[in-house]
């Protein structure tokens, strides 16, 4: 192979090269173009996305408010509960007591 063929080749393979870069380039472009109206569309569902963003973040403090009010009505109760057992096993206790009392007092 002499230089002029080497030269020849060479001009061939950079050719043929440059035109599958063109064409991989074309069809790249083909496939990733966006229009304006799909701009508007995009526009509208990023939008529609952030509406539904901060929809979400209020259902959830709105949630972590209820649950907290929840829990401190809860609490709440459950202090009544003990208070009003403590206050039946006194009373019980001191029915106990006039109860022997009055036997003891009938008995003698």
């Amino acid at each position: 192979m002499n230089r002029t063929e080497l030269i020849i080749a060479t001009a061939i393979v950079l050719f043929i090269a440059f035109l599958m870069g063109w064409f991989a380039h074309w069809l790249i472009h083909r496939f990733v173009r966006v229009g304006q109206g799909d701009m508007s569309d995009l526009d509208t569902m990023a939008q529609q996305l952030h509406e539904a963003e901060e929809q979400r973040d209020q259902a959830i403090l709105y949630y972590q408010q209820r649950e907290a009010d929840m829990t401190g009505q809860l609490n709440q109760t459950e202090a009544e509960l003990r208070a009003a057992m403590e206050g039946l096993r006194e009373a019980r206790h001191e029915a106990e007591e006039l109860r022997a009392y009055i036997e003891r007092e009938n008995a003698g």
